[in-house]
Protein backbone atom coordinates (compact mmCIF):
# COMPACT_ATOMS: atom_id res chain seq x y z
CA UNK A 1 0.00 0.00 0.00
CA UNK A 2 1.49 3.55 -0.87
CA UNK A 3 2.12 6.32 1.48
CA UNK A 4 0.57 9.26 0.49
CA UNK A 5 2.77 12.03 -0.64
CA UNK A 6 1.32 14.33 2.04
CA UNK A 7 2.28 12.47 4.95
CA UNK A 8 5.93 11.66 3.62
CA UNK A 9 5.82 15.52 3.09
CA UNK A 10 4.70 16.25 6.85
CA UNK A 11 7.12 13.88 8.37
CA UNK A 12 9.95 15.18 5.76
CA UNK A 13 9.18 18.90 7.38
CA UNK A 14 9.13 17.16 10.52
CA UNK A 15 12.15 16.31 10.68
CA UNK A 16 13.52 19.23 9.32
CA UNK A 17 12.32 21.77 11.73
CA UNK A 18 14.21 19.46 14.57
CA UNK A 19 17.00 19.84 12.69
CA UNK A 20 17.26 23.56 12.54
CA UNK A 21 15.46 23.66 16.24
CA UNK A 22 18.68 21.57 17.72
CA UNK A 23 20.92 23.75 15.22
CA UNK A 24 19.76 27.13 16.32
CA UNK A 25 20.08 26.24 20.21
CA UNK A 26 23.88 24.84 19.19
CA UNK A 27 24.77 28.09 18.37
CA UNK A 28 22.60 30.48 19.99
CA UNK A 29 22.36 29.04 23.07
CA UNK A 30 18.94 29.54 23.40
CA UNK A 31 16.83 26.40 25.07
CA UNK A 32 19.91 24.94 26.36
CA UNK A 33 20.62 23.94 29.91
CA UNK A 34 24.21 24.14 31.22
CA UNK A 35 25.42 23.08 34.91
CA UNK A 36 28.32 25.32 35.93
CA UNK A 37 31.52 23.42 35.72
CA UNK A 38 32.05 21.58 39.12
CA UNK A 39 35.41 22.74 40.87
CA UNK A 40 36.93 20.15 43.16
CA UNK A 41 36.77 20.31 47.07
CA UNK A 42 38.85 17.65 48.38
CA UNK A 43 41.13 15.27 46.17
CA UNK A 44 42.94 11.92 47.13
CA UNK A 45 45.19 10.38 45.23
CA UNK A 46 45.48 6.36 46.20
CA UNK A 47 47.67 4.29 45.82
CA UNK A 48 46.27 0.64 45.31
CA UNK A 49 48.25 -2.80 47.13
CA UNK A 50 47.23 -6.26 46.76
CA UNK A 51 47.91 -8.23 49.76
CA UNK A 52 48.93 -11.81 49.66
CA UNK A 53 46.05 -12.70 52.34
CA UNK A 54 43.55 -10.79 49.92
CA UNK A 55 43.23 -7.81 52.08
CA UNK A 56 43.49 -4.68 50.14
CA UNK A 57 45.84 -1.86 50.93
CA UNK A 58 44.92 1.78 50.08
CA UNK A 59 47.52 4.32 50.72
CA UNK A 60 47.44 8.07 50.19
CA UNK A 61 50.01 8.15 47.21
CA UNK A 62 51.73 11.17 47.66
CA UNK A 63 52.73 10.48 51.69
CA UNK A 64 52.17 6.45 51.37
CA UNK A 65 50.16 6.37 54.84
CA UNK A 66 47.88 4.08 55.09
CA UNK A 67 44.36 5.79 54.82
CA UNK A 68 42.09 2.22 54.38
CA UNK A 69 42.81 -1.99 54.44
CA UNK A 70 39.72 -3.77 53.13
CA UNK A 71 39.50 -7.12 54.54
CA UNK A 72 38.35 -10.13 51.97
CA UNK A 73 34.56 -10.13 51.67
CA UNK A 74 34.24 -6.36 52.77
CA UNK A 75 33.19 -3.01 51.50
CA UNK A 76 32.21 -5.17 47.64
CA UNK A 77 31.64 -2.34 45.47
CA UNK A 78 34.95 -0.19 46.21
CA UNK A 79 36.94 -3.69 45.77
CA UNK A 80 35.29 -4.14 42.93
CA UNK A 81 35.43 -0.74 41.36
CA UNK A 82 39.12 -1.11 41.78
CA UNK A 83 39.62 -3.88 40.15
CA UNK A 84 38.03 -3.29 37.31
CA UNK A 85 39.91 0.65 36.80
CA UNK A 86 42.75 -1.88 37.84
CA UNK A 87 41.88 -4.39 34.67
CA UNK A 88 40.63 -1.86 32.24
CA UNK A 89 45.17 -0.79 32.79
CA UNK A 90 46.12 -4.13 31.84
CA UNK A 91 44.53 -4.64 29.00
CA UNK A 92 45.83 -1.42 27.25
CA UNK A 93 49.07 -2.19 28.85
CA UNK A 94 49.39 0.79 30.96
CA UNK A 95 51.28 0.64 34.21
CA UNK A 96 50.07 -0.57 37.51
CA UNK A 97 51.99 2.34 39.36
CA UNK A 98 50.03 5.65 39.29
CA UNK A 99 47.57 6.34 41.53
CA UNK A 100 43.74 6.46 41.59
CA UNK A 101 42.22 9.88 41.87
CA UNK A 102 39.26 10.10 44.28
CA UNK A 103 37.54 13.61 43.91
CA UNK A 104 34.69 15.15 46.04
CA UNK A 105 33.46 18.17 43.86
CA UNK A 106 31.90 21.29 44.92
CA UNK A 107 28.41 20.17 43.50
CA UNK A 108 28.29 17.19 46.28
CA UNK A 109 29.56 14.77 44.34
CA UNK A 110 32.01 11.91 43.82
CA UNK A 111 34.44 10.57 41.54
CA UNK A 112 36.95 8.34 40.85
CA UNK A 113 39.67 8.69 38.24
CA UNK A 114 42.19 6.92 37.05
CA UNK A 115 45.20 9.09 36.12
CA UNK A 116 46.61 6.76 33.76
CA UNK A 117 44.09 6.12 31.21
CA UNK A 118 41.99 9.31 31.78
CA UNK A 119 39.13 7.41 32.74
CA UNK A 120 36.05 8.67 35.27
CA UNK A 121 33.69 6.52 36.94
CA UNK A 122 30.98 9.27 38.81
CA UNK A 123 30.62 7.43 41.89
CA UNK A 124 26.76 8.36 42.96
CA UNK A 125 24.95 6.17 39.25
CA UNK A 126 25.88 3.72 41.37
CA UNK A 127 23.79 4.86 44.56
CA UNK A 128 24.61 6.68 47.24
CA UNK A 129 25.08 3.58 49.54
CA UNK A 130 27.95 2.86 47.20
CA UNK A 131 29.30 6.50 47.12
CA UNK A 132 29.63 6.27 50.76
CA UNK A 133 32.05 3.70 50.41
CA UNK A 134 34.11 5.72 49.03
CA UNK A 135 33.42 9.29 50.48
CA UNK A 136 34.32 7.46 53.93
CA UNK A 137 37.94 7.21 52.40
CA UNK A 138 37.92 10.86 51.59
CA UNK A 139 37.49 11.29 55.40
CA UNK A 140 40.08 8.60 56.36
CA UNK A 141 42.54 10.38 54.01
CA UNK A 142 42.11 13.80 55.81
CA UNK A 143 44.42 11.90 58.92
CA UNK A 144 46.72 10.79 55.68
CA UNK A 145 48.18 13.76 54.42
Amino acid sequence: MPVPRSLLRSAGLLVAFSLAAVAVGRVSGVGITQMPEARPVQVLDLAVEDRPDGRVALRDAGSGRLVAEVQPGEDGFLRATLRVMAQARLREGLSRAPPFRLTRWDNGTLSLDDVASGRRINLEAFGLGNAAAFARLLEQGRGAS
